[in-house]
């Protein structure tokens, strides 16, 4: 099962916050959840979330 960890505000940000988990070799879905609002859930498995939040901690605080 997947769990959202975050959303992030735009498609750019989306994607460099998958980069980034992937590089930390997390399996990540990107998924649009508001065209209008341009707002995007990122995704990983419910068995990796307390691993991830703490690598993203680290890439949303640079």
């Amino acid at each position: 099962m997947w769990t959202v960890i975050y959303i992030a505000p735009t498609a750019k940000i989306a994607d460099r916050i998958k980069q980034r988990l992937t590089e930390e070799g997390f399996l990540v879905q990107v998924r649009g959840i508001s065209l209008s609002k341009n707002q995007f859930e990122i995704l990983v498995p419910a068995g990796e979330v307390e691993e991830v939040q703490e690598v993203l901690n680290t890439i949303l605080h640079r």
